[in-house]
């Protein structure tokens, strides 16, 4: 344990009492010694201490020689600065190893700990001046948690919900930002406010996703009539089994590219069938499509849209819509926004998977984690376009409306 710095013993006020009282009265004595015994012990000050109080008392007057009160502070200055910049560098050296995935500003539970494990060395006040925090924030905490029944209800409270935040931001494959699982939080009946979900995301450390800077992939040519885009970028269909998009994309391992297909039903956005394979040839993109035909049985006149790629062009994939009773569509050349669904889909699998979870070692490690993703995506994952209900719900709802409309009949 380093030594401890208590500053000035004695306010320099007193001091300058002290020296008085012993001056006005010295004659009264036989000698100044016998005037600073006396006064010493009424003061209770050492009687060594007054003797240097007046000895630099006198050196400050004039009437001895040496180095005046005024001069010694200046020099001593730059020494007391030097001492607390080591200091505070000492103690941000030690906060950077703790810290340093904390953000701007780390939570204030992890630099109340921080300064209790270092309180002894440093001292409280140093610390809270170099990390920008109360000492009286600190102190508050040393009491509360000697006695819990001393924090605030909204204290209180936060403790209650901290753990349901972190659970249900888990429960959803920890992509939620503060919006979605404030209505996540409500849907579990959960009496809370956006802003405290902030904060308490905060101070427990966590965040949604966020998508990367994108890179511009494709160029869009002049404007030219394509008969074969019956979509026309009006994406979101009005019921279920009324309008497909389908796409893929590829991702990075160590054994190569893995290619992953995707069937979006665009009413509710609902995945309705995807495949990975190490293979980007047109059999697998027929095979997310067979497991969208037999999962959701479409009746006649759905509308399968796609970009103008080689695979959904191809007269094998284009026979397959046709025996199945689907109406094939595709987006210009070289126009992403043709496809723009389908894109953020895909989009919404990098960052919620691909990007977070990786790097990845195989393709089988790939398909397990879309396998669980999809399943996620489609039974909670909430959507602001469907009012922050899952697209099962979506399409249980339509379900059920027509219902209802079929017993008013």
């Amino acid at each position: 344990m380093g030594k401890k710095n208590f500053g000035k013993r004695y306010p320099d006020e007193l001091r300058a009492c002290t020296v008085r009282m012993v001056l006005d009265r010295e004659s009264e004595y036989r000698s100044r010694s016998a005037a600073i015994s006396s006064v010493s012990q009424k003061v209770r000050y050492s009687r060594d201490s007054l003797r240097i109080w007046i000895r630099q008392h006198e050196t400050d007057s004039g009437l001895r020689g040496g180095m005046i009160t005024a001069e010694q502070d200046r020099i001593k200055k730059p020494e007391r600065e030097n001492r607390q910049l080591r200091q505070a560098n000492e103690i941000l050296k030690k906060a950077s190893a703790l810290f340093c995935s904390g953000g701007a500003r780390p939570p204030v539970s992890e630099m109340i700990a921080f300064i209790q494990e270092h309180r002894g060395q440093h001292g409280v006040e140093p610390m809270c001046r170099v990390l920008q925090i109360a000492p009286s924030t600190f102190y508050e905490h040393q009491d509360i948690a000697r006695d819990p029944s001393l924090a605030s209800d909204r204290a209180k409270r936060d403790d209650e919900l901290r753990p349901e935040v972190l659970r249900v931001w888990q429960e959803n494959s920890s992509v939620y930002g503060a919006r979605k699982l404030w209505h996540a939080m409500k849907q579990e009946q959960f009496d809370i406010a956006r802003c405290t979900v902030e904060r308490l995301m905060r101070d427990i450390g966590i965040e949604g996703v966020r998508r990367g800077k994108k890179v511009k992939t494709t160029y869009g040519q002049p404007a030219e009539v394509c008969p074969l885009d019956k979509v026309n970028r009006q994406f979101r269909a009005l019921i279920p089994k009324q309008l497909w998009v389908s796409g893929f994309t590829f991702v990075s391992t160590w054994r190569g590219f893995v290619y992953v297909a995707f069937v979006v039903d665009t009413f509710a956005n609902r995945i309705v069938g995807w495949k990975a394979s190490t293979s980007q040839e047109t059999q697998f993109l027929l095979d997310a499509l067979e497991q969208a035909l037999h999962a959701r049985r479409p009746a006649e006149n759905l509308i399968h849209h796609s970009d103008l790629g080689a695979q959904y062009v191809s007269v094998k994939y284009t026979e397959r819509l046709v025996d199945a009773g689907l109406e094939p569509s595709v987006g210009s050349v070289g126009d992403s926004y043709d496809n723009a669904l389908t894109e953020t889909m895909i989009g919404l699998s990098k960052t919620e998977i691909i990007n977070r979870l990786g790097p990845w070692k195989s393709k089988d490690q790939v398909e397990w984690e879309t396998l669980k993703w999809v399943d996620w995506f489609n039974t909670k994952r909430i959507f602001e376009p469907l009012r922050y209900i899952t697209p099962q719900e979506a399409e249980n709802a339509y379900y059920e409306g027509l219902k209802t409309d079929d017993i008013a009949a």
